[in-house]
């Protein structure tokens, strides 16, 4: 699975980018270059030949970045959790841990009442993939509602399965949650970002 890295400057970004983006905001408005070599606090600095338009819009692309990441964590429980619905229909032995807790449930009450209930079986693990893959939609796409509304359902997915003593799979729920929380994080600031362009009576598109 791909994810992203982040610089360990980043741990602080969610502190110090309000007071960052500002900053650039007045630097924009004054348009005159610094010779001072500065650090943003994300990663990102600002020299003699870089101006603080420029420094926005790669804070926006990084923000942009962040959120999509997290997003992805999404889709990927969506996949997982039909993939573990496939193997356990054809009696598999393979159990991707980021998948769904419910929808393993949903699968083995399927199988201990026979052939005719794996297709609603199936079914209704399709419709809860599908609503995570609601979330990655709207996600990716910066709102917050997506992430907050589906870390809840995946929290609470979580407890079923150490309910069920499932603790390798409820672990590793617990950092899919951080992912998320990563992403969420990246939507403020981006939303601090369109608010310093707003600042500066032009949007910044990063390139």
């Amino acid at each position: 699975m791909n994810h992203e890295q982040l610089p360990a400057s980043e741990k602080t970004a969610s502190r110090a980018a309000p007071a960052v983006i500002l900053s650039l905001a007045n630097s924009r408005a004054n348009a005159r270059p610094s010779g001072v070599t500065m650090s943003t606090g994300l990663g990102l600095t600002s020299t003699a030949t870089t101006t603080a338009g420029q420094d926005l819009g790669m804070m926006k692309l990084r923000a942009q970045q962040i959120v999509r990441s997290g997003a992805g964590w999404f889709i990927w429980i969506a996949a997982m959790s039909l993939i573990n619905t496939l193997i356990t229909a054809f009696n598999g032995s393979i159990h991707f841990i980021l998948g769904l807790g419910i929808t393993s449930i949903v699968d083995a009450i399927a199988q201990h009442a026979g052939h005719a209930a794996i297709v609603p079986g199936l079914v209704i693990d399709i419709i809860v993939a599908g609503v995570f893959a609601i979330f990655w939609h709207f996600g990716r796409q910066g709102a917050k509602w997506a992430f907050i509304v589906g870390m809840v359902l995946y929290a609470l997915d979580g407890a079923l399965l150490l309910l069920l003593r499932d603790i390798l799979s409820a672990a590793f729920h617990v950092y899919a949650l951080f992912m998320l929380y990563r992403g969420l994080t990246g939507i403020t600031m981006l939303q601090k970002c369109q608010q310093a362009e707003l600042m500066m009576g032009a949007p910044i598109n990063p390139r």
